[in-house]
């Protein structure tokens, strides 16, 4: 009798019977095809872009002047239907810049909030490290609980709400370091590197042939913001099985006991491996997570989240090397 009972909670685990990816896969597909209308390659960046908004989570895109961070994350939100704003960090901006001010309207007698450009779906931060620390600390609560608490009220922001910040990794002279608290916010930290000579040519090519129209003019939009709360919902009913669940706990505690690293990944780490890896199978048309997915999300995720030891830094390895070193040594789940 029991038997008989438990059959049908086996049924709905099927691959057939859960959710149908289908129409999130060919969304996708049709936002890649905006984006290389302008932008040639990159492809494994936006694709890390795509899964962190379908995880929900916020993205650090680190490289030198010119490889089209901004421009990809000004197409990118040309491809969605979702408010859009821009802020340029300066060493001169002030928290009030960025979250806003209370102004006192002689009409009425008293003051009124006024809403800064965080107050928006799709935030761009130009070069984010040319801010202060009492800036940057500004992003700390909206970007975790996607709210803002000023003169005591608290503002809850719509969903979704996605930020994209650049830096540069090179020019140091006035810029502010990230803490490591602001960096933990972000669910990815994506490295640009430039491109290979067939790529260079094709970048040529296509801005030959887009000299006098307006690159932005030629995207269209895909996704509505309907669309994007729905598929981040659906992103989280992607199957994980317990022992893989483990494989990222063991993941993760390695880096707090690595000899070669100061400070470890933390429980947030953990869990934005989760939410990515789910991300990665929903775009691959799977409704359950692999150890590939896990393995590809992880470096992404912890890379700016862990800190090198001086020593180890001066012979020149860096986090993403030792990420690799520790995937390998943890057993894959069979």
């Amino acid at each position: 009798m029991e038997n008989n009972i438990e059959q049908p909670e086996n049924d709905n685990l099927s691959f057939n019977a859960r959710i149908d990816l289908m129409p999130l896969q060919e969304s996708i597909a049709k936002v890649r095809t905006e984006i290389a209308k302008v932008i040639v390659g990159q492809s494994k960046m936006i694709d890390q872009l795509l899964v962190a908004i379908l995880a929900n989570g916020h993205v650090l895109l680190e490289g030198v002047p010119g490889v089209a961070k901004t421009v990809t994350a000004k197409l990118l939100s040309k491809t969605l239907s979702l408010d859009f704003s821009r802020i340029q960090f300066t060493p001169d901006l002030m928290p009030s810049d960025i979250i806003g001010t209370s102004v006192f309207d002689l009409s009425k007698s008293s003051f009124e909030f006024k809403k800064g450009p965080i107050f928006s779906n799709f935030i761009l931060i130009d070069e984010i490290n040319r801010a202060p620390a009492k800036t940057q600390a500004a992003l700390f609560e909206v970007m975790e609980e996607t709210q803002i608490t000023a003169d005591g009220t608290t503002y809850v922001l719509d969903k979704p709400f996605i930020v994209i910040a650049t830096q540069n990794p090179i020019e140091q002279e006035g810029t502010y370091r990230l803490p490591e608290a602001q960096l933990d916010r972000f669910l990815f930290k994506i490295n640009i590197d430039y491109p290979n000579l067939n790529e260079e040519l094709a970048i040529l090519q296509k801005e030959n042939e887009l000299q006098n129209k307006d690159k932005l003019a030629t995207i269209a939009q895909v996704l509505s913001q309907s669309e994007i709360i729905h598929y981040q919902s659906l992103i989280k009913q992607v199957l994980i099985e317990p022992q893989l669940m483990e494989y990222i706990a063991k993941i993760v505690l390695n880096t707090r006991e690595n000899p070669f690293l100061y400070l470890g990944a933390s429980p947030r780490a953990s869990i934005a491996i989760l939410n990515a890896s789910k991300a990665y199978a929903a775009i691959k048309g799977r409704d359950f997570v692999t150890p590939d997915d896990i393995k590809e999300a992880a470096i992404p995720v912890m890379q700016h989240r862990i800190v090198v030891t001086p020593e180890r830094e001066m012979e020149g390895i860096s986090s993403t090397e030792i990420i690799k070193q520790i995937i390998d040594s943890v057993e894959i789940p069979r």
